[in-house]
């Protein structure tokens, strides 16, 4: 029964950053899979960044329209998983999902996640 909450969401201009948070509670996800995913206004989910673990170290991995202006992140002692969005753009704007796996590898497949919070509402205005 693990619960993902997000927080962190807002307005904010064109340009601007804004970090979302993920906590997560009933067990801890150490070593496991996270990622984030966004949905649009009319547009199917997307994948926005993800994390896996392999040969002692995590391996991040990010959507081609955020690389280089989000970064994912995670602090296991706080259960944890953050995202730093910096250079916002109006097409960034969009339901943000905190997911996490049961295993160290979940890619950028959504179904390949077990757990997901609510989401928070990122809009950039123009």
């Amino acid at each position: 029964q693990v619960q993902l909450v997000e927080s962190g969401g807002g307005l904010v201009q064109a340009g601007g950053s804004l970090r979302l948070s993920c906590a997560a509670s009933g067990r801890t996800f150490s070593y496991y899979a996270m990622g984030w995913f966004r949905q649009a206004p009319g547009k199917e989910r997307e994948f926005v960044a993800g994390a896996s673990w392999g040969l002692g170290r995590m391996y991040a991995d990010y959507a081609d329209s955020v690389k280089g202006r989000f970064t994912i992140s995670r602090d296991n002692a706080k259960n944890t998983v953050y995202l730093q969005m910096n250079s916002l753009k109006p097409e960034d704007t969009a339901v943000y999902y905190c997911a996490v796996g049961s295993t160290n590898y979940s890619g950028r497949d959504s179904s390949r996640y077990d757990y997901w919070g609510q989401g928070t509402q990122v809009t950039v205005s123009s």
